[in-house]
């Protein structure tokens, strides 16, 4: 599940808003993780990344591995930007993984998004059509953007019921204003 964040945007209501990640966790352990900036590259102070000659063919593998985790994290992750339309969103953040040649790879990312209702049953039903968007766009969701998907859907199926609550409720109100309504017809009838 999502780690709770900090607000996005200072004017939603912070009572009602709740804040998730969508996190693409990583196949690969982290043995060496530090946080940094997205698209920085880290290399150990005053070590200069080793060839590939100077690499054992397993340490070779493992880059390969990484450099290939890596792109797919940054893919996963911008699938996310790309569909937040309309939606609160940070940028991207990512952990890294020091591999063999000194350079640190991404190997777990997340966005996080702002996933609080709106002021109306109509605007948030809205708000989860787009919420579920951003958590299914990439080619592969994962597991906690499933959950955030679902969560959506809940929320939309939650506005969808008030709102037909409310147009049940309108529909009486009006029925009741109505001269032409049964209840009156038949007050008037026993008048």
């Amino acid at each position: 599940m999502g780690i709770i964040g900090p607000p996005l945007n200072s004017s939603i209501d912070q009572a009602s808003a709740s804040r998730l990640k969508l996190v693409a966790a990583a196949s690969l352990p982290a043995t060496q993780p530090s946080a940094a900036r997205a698209g920085e590259v880290h290399t150990p102070p005053g070590k200069i990344p080793a060839s590939d000659t100077e690499l054992s063919k397993a340490e070779q593998a493992e880059i390969s591995k990484l450099k290939a985790r890596d792109n797919q994290l940054r893919q996963h992750e911008q699938a996310h930007l790309s569909a937040s339309a309309g939606i609160d969103v940070s940028r991207a953040s990512f952990t890294y993984q020091r591999g063999p040649d000194g350079v640190q790879y991404a190997v777990a990312g997340d966005v996080r998004i702002d996933t609080s209702g709106g002021r109306t049953p109509a605007d948030t039903l809205a708000r989860a059509d787009m919420i579920r968007d951003v958590a299914l766009a990439p080619a592969d969701p994962s597991a906690t953007d499933r959950s955030v998907a679902a969560q959506a859907q809940q929320m939309a199926q939650q506005a969808s019921a008030e709102l037909m609550q409310q147009g049940s409720r309108s529909a009486v109100n009006q029925a009741y204003a109505s001269s032409e309504t049964p209840a009156k017809a038949k007050i008037d009838t026993f008048a």
